[in-house]
């Protein structure tokens, strides 16, 4: 596994967007989290096709953390059940790579 993660999750509304990003990086399980406005999802929850406006929040991290990132975003989180998706991050540029190392770790 990468030893850097890309953690994807959306929510409905613009606070609870604001509020899951400010603690996350907060509390120093990831480095940044954009907040992507403006996303539609369309999804099968209970037996139903559902449409919801919705914004994506792409959350940088650490493999190390993605744990407690986890168990974090759930417990945060408006939904029953929150996507909580880790893509490794393969490359990047190698300052912007320090950095991310640099701003997640143990909370000081």
């Amino acid at each position: 596994m990468s030893e850097r993660l890309l953690v994807l999750t959306t929510v409905a509304r613009a606070e609870d967007a604001e509020r899951l990003a400010e603690e996350l990086v907060g509390r120093r399980l990831a480095a940044c989290v954009n907040v992507l406005p403006g996303v539609r999802s369309i999804y099968r929850w209970k037996g139903a096709i559902e449409r919801e406006e919705e914004r994506l929040l792409l959350v940088k991290t650490r493999a190390d953390r993605f744990e407690a990132l986890r168990e974090a975003i759930l417990s945060l989180h408006p939904y029953e059940v929150p996507e909580v998706v880790a893509v490794p991050i393969e490359a990047g540029s190698a300052a912007y790579l320090r950095w991310l190392d640099e701003s997640v770790g143990q909370t000081e």
